[in-house]
């Protein structure tokens, strides 16, 4: 995780849309939300983050192939600490790995 949060960044995610839309709910916890075709608008509090993706070409190496998905974020009216309160979760949520 990171330790800041600018109000406006991108991701490049290794998954599919399907799997972002299963994720998305848990990510975002108990925030009103809304979503659309290929968007989300999530209220925090006063303010909002809007979320946009598109599909991109799988990422392949070798004989592997990576689903990928480009997401953009966007907060308007939270400061820094509320940015950063919202995405420890979210980052959590949408945290993947082996073991």
């Amino acid at each position: 995780m990171q330790n800041c949060y600018a109000e406006r960044f991108e991701r490049d995610m290794g998954c599919t849309e399907a799997d972002w839309l299963g994720w998305l709910p848990n990510a975002i916890g108990n925030h009103h939300w809304k979503l659309q075709a290929q968007s989300a608008g999530v209220r925090i509090g006063d303010g909002a983050l809007g979320l946009k993706w598109q599909v991109a070409p799988p990422r392949v190496i070798g004989l592997i192939s990576i689903a990928r998905l480009l997401v953009s974020f966007r907060f308007a009216g939270l400061d820094d600490a509320q940015r950063y309160r919202f995405m420890q979760r979210f980052d959590l949520y949408m945290q993947r790995g082996g073991g």
